[in-house]
C-alpha cells in the first residue's frame, strides 16, 4: 500500500471513530424540563451546523418549533466564520501549510427573549497542507476537515449549553429557607458539616458525695 492511500484510509478511520464514539454528546445533553419548542437559526440559511444542532437538541428531548410555532426557545447562531491563515512557506515563498479557522458565535434565549445561555463565541482551528504547484487532493481534504469540524463544533456549543444548564439547575436545589444550609452530597462532608455546626454542650454538674458517718 502506497502511503497516500494508507493517510486516506487512516483520516476516513479517524472520522468515522469520532462519529461512534458519542462525539455529538447523543445522551449527555441537560435541558431545562419548561424549555419548551426549541427553534435553531442562523445567518446561512442552510448552515449543515443549524441542521447538527437541530437534530443534537431532538435527541436529547427537545420539542422542535413548527413553522406555526408562535413561542419558541430559540439557538441562535449569530456568527459563522471560516478562514485559511499560511503557517509554512516553502523555499520560494509558497504557503504550503495553512490553518483552518472556524468561528461560531450563539446564543440560546428562552421563549421570552431572556438569555438562558449569554452570547459567547467557539473557535477552532486545524492544520492542513496545500501542495502549491496543484491543488489536486487539497480541496478533498479541507472539505474533510471542514465536516470533521463542524461535528466538533456542534459538540462544543452542545458542551457549553449542557453546563450552563446545569450550573442554573445547581443554583435552583438550593433549599429555599433562609439561612438553612446547602445540602451535602457527600456523606463524609455531611457528617463534617454536622460535627461543625453543632452547639457545644455545657459540662455536667458534679455533685459533691455526702460526707460518711462517724463510727
Amino acid at each position: 500500500m502506497t502511503p497516500r492511500p494508507f493517510i486516506a484510509v487512516a483520516t476516513a478511520t479517524l472520522a468515522l471513530a469520532l462519529s461512534a464514539c458519542g462525539f455529538q454528546l447523543r445522551s449527555a445533553l441537560t435541558l431545562p424540563p419548561d424549555l419548551g419548542p426549541v427553534r435553531v437559526v442562523s445567518v446561512d440559511r442552510y448552515s449543515p451546523l443549524a441542521e447538527s444542532l437541530a437534530q443534537a437538541l431532538t435527541r436529547a428531548g427537545a420539542v422542535p418549533a413548527t413553522a406555526d410555532t408562535e413561542s419558541a426557545a430559540v439557538l441562535d447562531l449569530m456568527s459563522e466564520r471560516w478562514g485559511d491563515t499560511p503557517v509554512a512557506l516553502d523555499q520560494l515563498g509558497r504557503a504550503q501549510e495553512y490553518s483552518l479557522r472556524y468561528a461560531v458565535i450563539f446564543e440560546l434565549r428562552k421563549a421570552d427573549g431572556s438569555p438562558l445561555v449569554p452570547r459567547q463565541t467557539v473557535e477552532l482551528s486545524r492544520d492542513y497542507v496545500s501542495n502549491p504547484v496543484t491543488s489536486l487532493g487539497t480541496e478533498g481534504e479541507r472539505e474533510t476537515l471542514q465536516r470533521e469540524m463542524r461535528r466538533e463544533m456542534s459538540a462544543s456549543v452542545l458542551r457549553r449549553i449542557d453546563a450552563v444548564v446545569k450550573k442554573v439547575d445547581g443554583s435552583a436545589a438550593a433549599p429555599s429557607a433562609q439561612g438553612e444550609p446547602p445540602i451535602a452530597t457527600d456523606a463524609a462532608q455531611a457528617a463534617m458539616e454536622a460535627a461543625g455546626s453543632a452547639a457545644p454542650q455545657a459540662p455536667a454538674k458534679i455533685e459533691p458525695a455526702p460526707p460518711k458517718p462517724p463510727r
